[in-house]
């Protein structure tokens, strides 16, 4: 690697940070959704322990990519200053709730559950965002774009489990649909501030995943839920299909976000030094 003037990616985050944008937005959504989709008794218990298991499994990733592993205890001393130490204490709280309503099979402590994972879901937002010195991350709508990810992509899951299981919920292709469509709305927001700060080389990569999300992760999967509509038959298959496609092309996205498009900005020297004069 050379420093310069020219922007160069930069190698401090690599796939392991990307899955904990990955696994805990998408189980952060998944909690969301099922508070609220009426689901209850054991399959409310599964899917909680699911989401919770997502989560942990993106903090495991990043507890890995540390250097020196016990310096992750250092997260806990920053709540005033760190969105990171903030994911952190939201991801407690979510274990601690989602411990107690699988226990209970609770639906109350469901929806608390579900708060938390709103918090944590914007946190991991935050987190990205606040990396000031990546471009395509700091860019203000980013924030909104992970969030609202991890709503669609939780969604895509759940209906997913749903289709696969036969397990009825209600109004859960209705909000799978809202979800998609405010994804697609904070992509076209995020693109358009990316576009005037970002790198080429970053924001090629910007475009050929979110070619990817708005065509076959939003597109098609509306496409899917309307022919089931009409195709009651096929129904179960192709809402399987649209759920699989939402989570997958958010995967894909985030993956380029914190692995591909993550070029910093160079640096400028307006005034260089001169031998021999003042």
């Amino acid at each position: 690697m050379s420093f310069g003037p020219k922007p160069w990616h930069q190698t401090n985050w690599d796939f392991r940070a990307a899955f904990n944008f990955m696994f805990g937005s998408a189980g952060a959504g998944l909690l969301v959704v099922v508070a609220f989709s009426g689901v209850a008794g054991g399959a409310l218990q599964a899917e909680i322990l699911l989401g919770m298991a997502l989560i942990g499994a993106g903090l495991i990733s990043v507890w890995f990519e540390i250097g020196r592993p016990l310096r992750a205890m250092n997260v806990g001393f920053n709540p005033f200053t760190s969105w990171m130490t903030r994911e952190s204490f939201a991801a407690g709280l979510v274990f601690a709730l989602g411990l107690a309503a699988v226990w209970l099979a609770s639906q109350p402590l469901a929806q608390a559950v579900a708060l938390a994972a709103l918090v944590f879901a914007y946190c991991q937002g935050r987190i990205l965002q606040g990396a000031k010195g990546i471009p395509a991350w700091r860019v203000p709508a980013l924030t909104w774009l992970i969030f609202t990810t991890a709503l669609a992509e939780g969604a895509g899951l759940f209906v997913a489990l749903t289709a696969l299981f036969d397990t009825p919920a209600r109004g859960a292709l209705g909000y799978f649909s809202l979800a998609l469509i405010a994804r697609a709305l904070a992509w076209s927001i995020y693109r358009s501030g990316a576009a005037k700060i970002t790198v080429p080389a970053a924001l090629a990569a910007l475009d050929r995943s979110g070619k990817i999300l708005i065509q076959f992760g939003t597109l098609a999967p509306l496409a899917l839920l309307l022919v089931g509509w009409f195709a009651p038959e096929v129904a179960r298959i192709v809402v399987l299909l649209a759920g699989i496609a939402a989570l997958a092309t958010g995967w894909q996205f985030k993956f380029v976000l914190i692995t591909r498009a993550a070029y910093n900005q160079g640096f400028a020297l307006p005034r260089l030094p001169v031998r021999g004069t003042r």
